[in-house]
């Protein structure tokens, strides 16, 4: 079920679709002649989108799929920046600000995955808090092949979820993940059938959306600092997360809805 109000002009979005069921945001990529790659004028879109769906205190977890056969491409090679724009000026100023909303959105994010997930493409399925493949689907490192190396975060993902030996090798290699060996290596939480990828997925999503949002949130927040920070520090930003949801109104509900033996109604503060 859509809900075109709240997002402004979402009808206007020409290369991504954005469908909101209840707390739940789906952003699909949609350019499925091109395998979805990415170029500006899709960023553009998602950067809003994801911004909208980030300030939206409905939406509890976003998704973010693609149309046809293919995840994502990664960048569209055919694109050319406007003159007197670098790559770099490209990835830091189309993509950094799109796979940092998602990274820090105040709500987890879900990747569904079919098909490819290459190049910076990759970056964005593992940049996503958790990850549903497809069977027959792959994240591909395509840098090596073309002289070029990983960006978007991509080796930070692969170095801190699968160490630094493997990251390089299939780097180095341009070997294709499997699904399967993405689900044993970390890279993803589950592997379902084609067919089943988006109702899982959404399945998944609804079953999240009914926990509680700010203990979600600032789960979150302590695996990403977990990531990047020593104990001592993990454990400081712990304890100051934990103060925030013992003192929040869900705690209140939750622990009621323990003692009364009945389901919680979280709101969300």
């Amino acid at each position: 079920m859509s809900d075109a109000s709240a997002l402004p002009d979402l009808k206007s979005y020409e290369h991504i679709t954005v469908e909101i069921d209840g707390h739940v945001a789906v952003l699909t990529l949609d350019e499925p002649k091109k395998l979805n790659a990415m170029d500006t004028a899709m960023l553009d879109e998602m950067l809003e989108a994801i911004c909208s769906l980030n300030k939206n205190p409905e939406i509890r977890v976003g998704i973010l799929a693609a149309n046809g056969k293919s995840f994502c491409a990664g960048a569209d090679l055919r694109a050319k920046l406007d003159e007197g724009r670098t790559t770099a000026d490209h990835l830091q100023q189309d993509h950094r600000p799109v796979l940092m909303a998602i990274a820090n959105a105040p709500m987890p994010w879900i990747s569904a995955v079919q098909g490819a997930a290459a190049g910076i493409g990759s970056a964005y399925a593992m940049n996503c808090d958790l990850t549903i493949m497809a069977e027959g689907a792959y994240i591909y490192q395509a840098f090596a092949a073309i002289g070029l190396v990983p960006d978007g975060g991509a080796t930070w993902h692969l170095v801190n979820t699968i160490g630094r030996k493997r990251a390089y090798e299939i780097i180095a290699t341009g070997e294709k993940l499997s699904a399967e060996r993405c689900l044993e290596w970390g890279l993803c939480n589950r592997v379902v059938a084609p067919e089943r990828l988006m109702d899982e997925t959404r399945e998944w999503a609804k079953t999240l959306a009914g926990r509680a949002p700010l203990a979600l949130r600032y789960a979150k927040d302590a695996v990403r600092t977990a990531a990047t920070s020593d104990l001592g520090s993990t454990i400081d930003r712990e304890t100051e997360l934990q103060m925030l949801c013992t003192e929040s109104e869900d705690a209140l509900e939750g622990i009621k809805a323990f003692i009364h033996r009945r389901d919680p109604v979280f709101k969300g503060r």
